[in-house]
C-alpha cells in the first residue's frame, strides 16, 4: 500500500459510472476514472501520449492487469442464455453498462411469440386435465393427486412478471458493470468471480435432472403421454434455472464480499491515508445497494416462486402421507421426488439470500470491529467509525419488494406453515370415512365432489338436530296442577 497515494480532495464519487469498453486501457495510464474533468476525454476515445504510454507500461504492467468488463454478466451467461432460449429474460445488452429492456426488440418479440404458443400449448393440456378431475371418483387424496398435475402449470405467469421486471433488472446488470469499475480502480485487478465453470455445469446438468424428474413423475403417477409431458418439462426447467439463476446471483454476492473484506484487512496492515478507508466504505455501499436491488429487482417473481413451491410442497407431501397407510407404492416415488426436488429449491432460493446477507454486512462488521485504531491517525480513526455506522445504517437483507426478506427465517417459516396445513388436510380426510359410516357399495361410485357435499349436509343436519334439542330444553313443561284441573273439568 506504499504506492496508494491519493488526496483528500479527490474522492471516489457514489453515482460513479463505467467508461466504455473500448476506453478500458484507459485505466492504465493514470486518468481518474471518476473526475467530471476527464469524463469527455474517456468518451472521445482519449489516447494517452507516448510519453505517459511507455512509462506506464514499463512501471504498471506488472501491478495493474488489464482491465477486464462484465464479468460477473459473463460469469452467468449460460444460465442467461438457457432463460432467454425458453422466452424469458428478453433483455437487450449492447455492452457494458448497456443492458435495456426494449419492446421493439428480436428478443421480446421472440419472448412473446415462445409465450403465446406455450400458453396454447399449456391450454390443451390444462383442459385434458380438468376433464380427468370432473371424471374422478375415489378418495380425497386421489383428488389432491389429480389437482397437482393442475399446480404444475401455474408457471407459465412467471413469464409475463419478468417482461415487467426485465427493466429492473436490466438496471442491476448496469450496476454491476458499475462496481466493476469501481472495484478494478481501488483494488488495481478486476473481479475474480471465477463463476462460469459452474454456471455451465449447472445449465447442462439441472436442465437434464429436470427432465427426468418430470418423466418419472407421469410414468408413476398417470399414463405417460409425449403431448402432454413436453409442456411440463418446459416449465419445471422455467422454476429449475430461475432458482440457479438467483444461486449464482447471489454465491457472486457472496464471493465479491469475502474478496473485499479479506483486501480491506490487508490494507490496513499497512499505514495509509485516510482517503483509503473511504474509497473500501463507498465500494461496500455499493455492494450493499446491489444487495437489496437484487431483491428488489425481482420482487414479484420470487414471492409468486416462493407462494407456488409452498402450494406444491404442501399437495406433495400430502399425497404421499395419506397414502402411507397402505403402504409404498409406485405413485409415492413420483410424489417424493416432487417434494424433494421443490424442498431442494426452496432451500437454496433462501439458503443463498441468507448467506450473502451474513457475507456483505455480519461478516465485513467483524473485520471493522478487530481493527486497532492505536496506530493510526485522527483522520483514520474517524474513517473507520464512519465505515461502521455505515454498515449498520444500511440493511444489505435481501428484501422482495417489502413483502418479506429471503433469508433461512423464511424457509422455517413457511415449512411451519405448511405442517399446520397438512394438519388440516389429514384431519379432513379421516373425517370423511366417519360421515360415510354406512359402508354401502353405492358409495363407491360416488365423485370427490358428492362426498364433499354429503359432509356438509350431515354438518346441517347435526346442527339443526342441536337447535331443536335446545328449543325441546327451553319450552315450559305443564305443571302437576294444571293437569288436575283439566282432569276434572273432563
Amino acid at each position: 500500500m506504499a504506492n496508494y497515494y491519493r488526496r483528500k480532495k479527490d474522492a471516489v464519487f457514489h453515482n460513479a459510472k463505467p467508461i466504455n469498453s473500448g476506453n478500458a486501457q484507459a485505466y492504465l495510464y493514470g486518468v481518474r476514472k471518476y473526475s467530471i474533468g476527464l469524463a469527455e476525454r474517456l468518451d472521445a476515445d482519449y489516447q494517452p501520449p507516448p510519453s505517459e504510454r511507455k512509462k506506464s507500461s514499463d512501471s504498471t504492467g506488472s501491478n495493474n492487469p488489464e482491465f477486464t468488463p462484465s464479468v460477473f454478466y459473463r460469469n452467468i451467461a449460460p444460465v442467461n442464455w438457457f432463460l432467454r432460449v425458453i422466452g424469458v429474460l428478453p433483455i437487450v445488452r449492447r455492452g457494458p453498462a448497456r443492458a435495456k429492456f426494449e419492446m421493439s426488440s428480436a428478443s421480446f418479440v421472440y419472448s412473446v411469440v415462445f409465450f403465446m404458443l406455450l400458453a396454447c400449448y399449456v391450454g390443451y393440456v390444462a383442459n385434458n386435465r380438468i376433464h380427468i378431475v370432473r371424471s374422478l371418483s375415489g378418495p380425497f387424496e386421489e383428488a389432491v393427486i389429480a389437482y397437482l398435475f393442475l399446480v404444475n402449470i401455474l408457471p407459465i405467469m412467471i413469464i409475463p412478471i419478468l417482461w415487467w421486471e426485465a427493466r429492473k433488472i436490466a438496471n442491476l446488470f448496469n450496476d454491476w458493470d458499475d462496481f466493476e469499475v469501481l472495484y478494478y480502480q481501488i483494488s488495481g485487478h478486476s473481479l475474480p468471480l471465477r463463476l462460469r465453470q459452474k454456471a455451465l455445469y449447472i445449465a447442462i446438468v439441472l436442465p437434464i435432472l429436470s427432465v427426468l424428474s418430470v418423466v418419472i413423475t407421469h410414468i408413476t403417477m398417470s399414463d405417460l403421454n409425449i403431448n402432454q409431458v413436453v409442456p411440463y418439462c418446459i416449465l419445471d426447467n422455467l422454476t429449475a434455472m430461475l432458482g440457479a439463476w438467483w444461486f449464482l446471483i447471489c454465491e457472486a454476492m457472496s464471493i465479491t464480499a469475502h474478496l473485499l473484506a479479506e483486501r480491506f484487512q490487508k490494507a490496513l496492515k499497512h499505514i495509509g491515508p485516510a482517503a483509503m478507508v473511504a474509497d473500501y466504505r463507498v465500494l461496500w455501499l455499493r455492494l450493499s445497494k446491489l444487495t437489496r436491488d437484487t431483491g428488489n429487482a425481482t420482487c414479484y417473481t420470487f414471492v409468486f416462486m416462493s407462494l407456488y413451491l409452498f402450494f406444491i410442497i404442501t399437495l406433495s407431501i400430502y399425497g404421499l402421507m395419506s397414502q402411507l397407510s397402505e403402504g409404498f407404492g409406485i405413485k409415492d416415488i413420483g410424489l417424493t421426488i416432487t417434494a424433494l426436488w421443490n424442498i431442494g429449491l426452496l432451500f437454496y432460493i433462501c439458503d443463498e439470500a441468507h448467506y450473502a446477507s451474513v457475507n456483505v454486512r455480519t461478516n465485513f462488521q467483524k473485520k471493522l470491529l478487530m481493527v486497532e485504531l492505536n496506530w493510526m491517525n485522527s483522520d483514520a480513526q474517524t474513517e473507520i467509525n464512519m465505515f461502521l455506522r455505515a454498515t449498520e445504517m444500511n440493511p444489505s437483507t435481501i428484501n422482495c419488494g417489502g413483502f418479506f426478506d429471503v433469508n433461512r427465517s423464511l424457509f422455517k417459516g413457511l415449512l411451519t406453515t405448511m405442517v399446520t396445513y397438512l394438519v388440516v388436510l389429514l384431519q379432513f380426510q379421516i373425517s370423511i370415512p366417519t360421515d360415510k359410516g354406512d359402508g354401502s357399495d353405492g358409495g363407491s361410485n360416488m365423485t370427490v365432489v358428492d362426498l364433499l357435499m354429503d359432509s356438509v349436509s350431515n354438518d346441517m343436519t347435526l346442527m339443526s338436530s342441536s337447535r331443536a334439542t335446545t328449543t325441546a330444553g327451553t319450552t315450559p313443561q305443564p305443571t302437576a296442577s294444571t293437569k288436575h284441573a283439566r282432569g276434572h273439568r273432563g
